[in-house]
């Protein structure tokens, strides 16, 4: 079984690292004099997290945010531990890995609060809910003594609405500003993506972007300086001739309405290309438009290839997956639209 040759997917992401790094910097820059870090939770936003430290470490990231300790450890070998944020606090499971890692808790209750005190352990962070009550010391959780005998590098928070106008957003950051009064930490951080582009006002002392990096347009402002990362790339299966009147894919919901050449390619909602897709996602080949008709199934979508009449059977085609038009079109967040990329895909950065 030893030599048995590597497989090959029909599914690829080719991943631009240029981009990547242009987006940090590019957000770096809008921060002001704020540092700025990188939250790379979620396999760094489906686009494989190996890759997105190692090349944001060398764009000058240097503070890296995830969700659990699991991640943490994952990206542990890359970076110093001490540069690493856990989102999710720490449960009593967790304490033995937090002591040994030396990643930093983002302590958002409470009972995580006296644990952390009580485990020995050191530096640490705190999430306060300034007002989209998730996690998160509430405000009327807030006693000065909670904090005693705490070594708080960052007070965070995090904006619920910062990627539209709504007031909202300064009731939030009024509500962090008088926390600072009682909560006594090195740094204070309450921007991300969006956030950053509110203003200076919401800076402080470190951002922390998560979707921009990844090409996501957070909020309008963005548009002309976040570069797309990620790249669909999908192979041909099968390509038949159908008569009009034939029904293509599940349920008939699409149904020839001449004679038609289609292609079947490798792709589909395991992938993380969901059914909002059917009938309406854009596929292209050397620049002809090659519309996706029927329903998106689990593996597998049917492509339109009239204006591409020389494809066969092993060419490679592209998927559009801008990830403003295809939130649009399919009604998914442009989070999910990158989170869900399935492991299926061979990851190429170039």
């Amino acid at each position: 079984m030893d030599n048995l040759p590597p497989p090959i997917s029909q599914l690829r992401l080719r991943l631009d690292g240029d981009a990547l790094q242009n987006n940090y910097r590019a957000l770096a820059k809008a921060s002001g004099s704020a540092q700025t870090g990188a939250a790379v939770k979620a396999n760094g936003y489906g686009l494989g997290v190996h890759q997105v430290v190692k090349l944001l470490d060398a764009a000058g990231c240097r503070e890296f945010f995830v969700a659990h300790w699991k991640e943490a450890l994952e990206i542990s070998q890359l970076v110093d531990p001490a540069r690493i944020s856990v989102l999710c606090g720490v449960a009593d499971a967790d304490m033995p890995l937090a002591l040994a890692l030396g990643a930093v808790p983002m302590l958002n209750t409470p009972q995580q609060i006296k644990r952390w005190k009580m485990g020995g352990g050191g530096r640490c962070h705190i999430m306060f809910d300034s007002g989209i009550n998730r996690l998160g010391i509430g405000a009327e959780q807030l006693d000065a003594s909670l904090f005693e005998e705490l070594d708080i590098d960052i007070l965070a928070s995090h904006l619920a609405s910062a990627d539209e106008d709504s007031p909202q957003n300064a009731a939030q950051l009024g509500v962090f500003t008088a926390a600072i009064s009682v909560i006594t930490a090195r740094r204070r951080s309450l921007a991300n993506s969006a956030g950053i582009m509110l203003g200076g006002d919401y800076h402080f002392d470190l951002t922390r972007p998560g979707l921009s990096l990844y090409g996501g347009i957070a909020r309008p402002e963005l548009a002309d300086i976040i570069q797309q990362v990620a790249y669909i790339q999908s192979n041909i299966l099968q390509i038949r001739e159908h008569a009009a009147g034939d029904k293509i894919g599940y349920n008939a919901t699409y149904i020839c309405d001449r004679d038609m050449r289609i292609a079947t390619c490798s792709l589909g909602y395991a992938d993380g290309y969901l059914r909002g897709f059917s009938n309406i996602g854009m596929a292209h080949h050397n620049g002809a438009a090659l519309p996706i008709i029927g329903r998106v199934s689990m593996d597998l979508i049917t492509l339109d290839i009239q204006n591409a009449p020389h494809l066969s059977e092993g060419d490679w085609i592209d998927i559009d997956y801008d990830l403003t038009k295809s939130s649009h079109k399919s009604g998914l967040s442009q989070y999910e639209l990158l989170t869900g990329l399935g492991n299926r895909f061979d990851r190429h950065w170039a």
